[in-house]
């Protein structure tokens, strides 16, 4: 008998081993050796692994990316997630263990008279009419895992947790960025607003100096006229300045968790500059540290499980079962021992034969699934790669595009004051001072744009190379 038991756990432990189904491995990315439009360089560091509080050294920008850390909605259902999915990958370590459950039935039925129960009952002479039966037991079901599926399912399990690690540090990354963005949005609007004031005030003083020319008539009343407009123009943008700060205001304080109301920042856009070191490392490193890009590779793994999971339920499970108690058709017997102990053991396999079709089409589809998995995993690659090389040339294009803007304001703001000393002196006309000032304004408000756009080109490239969750 010891020969057969050793002989039945041998076959059990061989066919353990066995794979009814190949995984697919992750398929190797075609990646350039290194980025479009980047510098180059033999250094294979990049800005990505630098912590974001060292990468962003405003001390109100790291306060309101802490907030938004700790507070923000997303953030908080995504570790909540991580915890939903820790605790389901736990409970996959029990699935190898026997169920037991304990059960405790009695039941009484008084058979027909005519019936071969109540015949049965008359030839004993029991002098009841009735079946009593009382019993305790606890019953044991155990399936052997021999084609895999309960390693599929703790692997499945396993890879789902890791994705939902992998979706949190996608959220910090993307909030990260945002609020930075959002931050320098915010600084641009307030110089665009300082800007504004600014020309309200020049355009306020030409105007006086064109009332006082009207009055002695030097001037027509078409100038007054011409002058008031460019006043009210330029006084147009306060109010729109304002109402957008304040709808900046609202967003990052969402995007920080806390209600809408004002951010108290010290620092102006002037203060703020873009590095010319943002190395970008090796294209393959990007691929192993952005979370979308690792999530989808887990995505494959799942797939791969799922493959061998539906796979598996083609194959016939063995299932061994086992129960013992006591029994006894009188309740004053039923703890009578060892007269009422009793002893159950039993084996069975089952083969599935009507439900072949429909387990057939589940494996399919998981096959398809799995395939469909390695092309979003490539597609990831291709738009992290994407993402890095538009957020280089950005940076690149900024920069030639700030140097000609800030060019352009220093023209304009000596045209402007050449335009108005002229004026002053009846050497030029109020339609060239209106002319300068709307230049400047214009000129100064793109300026401001454009510097806005470059920090914000640098933290797009900071999040796609993978960097913010740290």
């Amino acid at each position: 008998m010891k020969k057969y038991i050793s002989g039945f756990a041998l076959l059990l432990v061989v066919l353990s081993a066995c794979k009814v189904s190949k995984d697919v491995k992750t398929p190797k990315p075609d990646l350039p050796d290194t980025f479009r439009n980047a510098a180059a360089t033999k250094d294979t560091s990049s800005i990505a692994d630098i912590q974001w509080k060292s990468f962003f050294t405003d001390a109100t920008l790291q306060k309101l990316i802490d907030s938004a850390i700790a507070r923000n909605y997303d953030m908080q259902i995504a570790v909540k997630n991580i915890e939903a999915a820790q605790l389901q990958f736990k409970q996959t370590k029990w699935n190898n263990i026997p169920t037991a459950d304990f059960n405790v039935t009695a039941s009484s039925s008084r058979p027909s008279n005519n019936s071969l129960d109540g015949v049965s009952l008359k030839s004993y002479n029991l002098g009841t009419n009735h079946i009593e039966d009382y019993s305790a037991n606890v019953a044991i079901s155990w399936e052997a895992d021999i084609w895999g599926k309960i390693r599929n399912q703790s692997k499945a399990a396993f890879a789902t947790y890791l994705q939902t690690a992998e979706a949190k540090k996608a959220i910090q990354t993307t909030l990260v960025a945002n609020v930075s963005q959002g931050y320098y949005n915010l600084l641009m609007l307030d110089a665009q607003l300082n800007i504004a004031q600014s020309n309200v005030k020049l355009n306020d003083s030409t105007l006086r100096i064109i009332r006082l020319q009207y009055e002695s008539g030097q001037v027509t009343s078409l100038a007054v006229e011409q002058q008031e407009a460019q006043l009210q123009s330029a006084a147009e943008l306060v109010p729109q300045f304002e109402q957008n700060i304040t709808i900046q205001e609202n967003a990052l304080k969402i995007l920080t968790g806390t209600l809408p109301g004002k951010i108290d920042r010290t620092t102006i856009l002037d203060q703020l500059t873009t590095s010319d070191d943002l190395s970008t490392g090796i294209p393959s490193a990007m691929v192993s540290r952005r979370p979308d890009v690792k999530s989808a590779e887990l995505q494959l793994v799942i797939a791969n499980s799922n493959v061998g999971i539906t796979k598996a339920a083609m194959y016939p499970a063995l299932r061994i079962t086992a129960s013992g108690g006591l029994n006894s058709f009188q309740a004053s017997n039923w703890f009578n021992i060892p007269a009422s102990v009793f002893g159950i053991v039993a084996g069975s396999i089952g083969q599935p034969l009507l439900e072949h079709k429909e387990l057939k089409t589940e494996y399919q589809v998981a096959e398809v699934q799995r395939e469909k998995a390695v092309l979003q995993f490539r597609q990831s690659v291709l738009n992290a790669v994407g993402e890095v090389s538009d957020a280089l040339v950005k940076i690149e294009k900024l920069k030639a595009q700030q140097a000609i803007a800030a060019n352009r304001v220093v023209t304009l703001q000596h045209a402007t004051a050449n335009a108005n000393l002229l004026f002053k002196n009846g050497m030029a006309t109020y339609l060239e001072v209106i002319t300068a000032q709307g230049n400047v304004l214009q000129s100064e408000l793109d300026l401001a744009s454009v510097k806005r756009d470059q920090l914000t080109a640098v933290s797009d490239l900071y999040r796609s190379l993978g960097g913010g969750w740290r």
